[in-house]
């Protein structure tokens, strides 16, 4: 005889930093879900009070009473379940990455996360102890084991967990988004699985935070094989059943099998949360951005107008003597094609007061990229200014590739508040705008002009971005080899690729960290993006290619 035991994954978008906010969601939710789910057990991710990551919140005299405080309403609300929620405790040695186990009004039961990662976007253990021994405890005739995200990915906790006789392994996860984690995590918990002899249940947090994306992906394991696949990129309440034997062990049958999105289309949603999640948490009334009638501007507003609707999203375009009619018209398509508000603000004017400004200033010196940089520059006080009126977010437009060759201006097309291709190369900006017009319902909103020509800035008369880059395809797979593996310059030219291709991507790359520095915020899809995970000095004596 079995009995079935109820999970309920409580796959949810939690905003840092609001403690009070996200306590009455979780109290609101696991309410809902023992009344009306019928749940025994409900399971949020990890530092469900705080949100992930809090980073240097952890650091506030205040949080303590305000933790303890979130705590005591969860018992005072008596929820007719178990309850899984992570938080930090906080003790006399220091800060733990815990959770507590709650039933009724009471904690029955408490863990400490023992394995701190400190790589990539990770450094927990500037803020948390590690933890050093299991939770395991007797839950509707079965042992079950409690762990936090990167608990899961060494083999001691669960080790641990088996020792101690564990029945089940529940696992609280807020681990972010990156191409191809998903594929990483399924591999990681059926692992998990037939190591232990238990079913394993992985719940994961969802939601943008700064670069971070989080695109949940629950599920469980069972006896090596993954039985249950929540949706990514959804917020929601998802039963889990699992069948307890009269003698304890657990076992999760085949259940809801979320349908795998494909690499595009993951991507795609990691965008648009990422910026949909920024925009809103921070309270912006909607965003702004020039549309320049080129693929990577016409990309990013797509993203916009999905992640926020239309009304929300502005557009303009700022032509110049160099600007061609090709642009301004897949520009007004585009625009008239998602329904945006859209402007056109000739920059013609402004460029020629500021170059008679500084007549007496350049006597006697050649037109140069300086000049190219006085048009991109115009464009972006404009844009800033559209901002400071309108209380409207600047999104720029920028993608990796050439971001990280410095192929943007400073304060210029890199001014703004958040960068939507920040991680996305080139080639890849793209496959999405191909992705993007194959979900449109016929729809086509990124003209098949944009995609075809040759990519150019228009700064100059006949400039195309192949006059002073590698073609995109070599490009990318330098900057991937460089930049997202490390590798040398000698490694690289071992796979094949020109000495002087390979010297000149990396001198570009080492020489405009200081742009990098300087630059706004994006969704991280790679494991290196621009940002929390790549730190390099920007002033340092480093041999080219080393």
């Amino acid at each position: 005889m079995t009995t079935r035991f109820k999970i309920i994954m409580a796959q949810l978008d939690f905003l840092v930093g609001d403690i009070d906010g996200n306590t009455d969601k979780i109290i609101r939710v696991a309410r809902r879900a023992s009344e009306e789910l019928g749940a025994d057990m409900v399971v949020f991710p990890e530092l469900a009070i705080t949100g992930y990551p809090p980073e240097d919140l952890l650091l506030r005299p205040s949080l303590k009473p305000r933790i303890t405080k979130a705590l005591d309403r969860i018992c005072v609300a008596d929820i007719d379940a178990y309850l899984v929620v992570g938080y930090p405790e906080t003790t006399a040695e220091g800060v733990y990455n815990a959770l507590a186990v709650l039933r009724g009004s009471k904690v029955i039961a408490g863990y400490r996360k023992q394995c701190l990662p400190n790589y990539q976007v990770f450094d927990e253990r500037r803020y948390f102890r590690a933890g050093s021994q299991p939770c395991v405890i007797d839950i509707a005739g079965a042992r079950m084991a409690f762990t936090v995200c990167e608990d899961l990915w060494e083999p001691e906790p669960a080790r641990q967990a088996k020792e101690a006789g564990a029945h089940l392994l529940v696992n609280i996860n807020a681990s972010p988004f990156h191409m191809r984690k998903l594929q990483e995590r399924q591999e990681l918990l059926q692992q998990r699985s037939r190591e232990g002899g238990f079913p394993v249940v992985y719940v994961n947090l969802v939601g943008g935070q700064d670069e971070l994306v989080f695109d949940g992906g629950s599920m469980a394991a069972s006896q090596g094989e993954l039985n249950c696949l929540i949706p990514q990129f959804q917020e929601g309440l998802f039963p889990l059943d699992i069948e307890i034997a009269e003698h304890g062990s657990c076992e999760i049958p085949r259940q809801a099998m979320a349908e795998t999105l494909d690499l595009e289309a993951q991507v795609y949603e990691a965008l648009v949360m990422g910026v949909r999640d920024y925009v809103e948490k921070n309270r912006f009334k909607g965003v702004v951005l020039g549309l320049s009638g080129g693929i990577d501007s016409a990309l990013s507003l797509a993203i916009a107008a999905d992640a926020l609707g239309s009304a929300k999203v502005q557009a303009v375009m700022m032509p110049f003597a160099y600007t061609s009619q090709l642009s301004l018209d897949c520009a007004q398509q585009q625009a008239q094609s998602l329904g945006v508000n859209y402007q056109v603000i000739a920059i013609n004017e402004i460029y020629d007061s500021f170059t008679a400004a500084l007549k007496d200033e350049f006597a006697g010196l050649e037109s140069d990229v300086t000049e190219q940089n006085i048009q991109a520059r115009a464009r972006g006080v404009l844009l800033m200014a559209i901002s400071n009126k309108k209380g409207l977010l600047v999104l720029t437009t920028g993608n990796k590739s050439e971001i990280a060759v410095g192929y943007s201006t400073l304060y210029g097309d890199m001014a703004g508040g958040f960068d939507v291709l920040k991680d996305v190369s080139k080639t890849l900006v793209y496959r999405l705008a191909r992705f993007r017009n194959s979900i449109g319902a016929g729809k086509t909103v990124i003209p098949a002009e944009v995609i075809d020509r040759a990519p150019s800035a228009e700064l100059a008369p006949g400039q195309v971005d192949q006059d002073s880059l590698p073609d995109y395809d070599t490009l990318d797979e330098i900057l991937e080899l460089y930049v997202e593996q490390d590798q040398s310059a000698k490694a690289i030219m071992n796979k094949g690729y020109t000495e002087a291709d390979v010297k000149r991507v990396l001198r570009l790359v080492d020489l405009n960290e200081y742009k990098r520095r300087q630059s706004p915020v994006g969704v991280r899809l790679t494991q290196r993006g621009f940002g929390r995970d790549r730190r390099y000095p920007i002033t340092n004596g480093w041999p080219l290619g080393e």
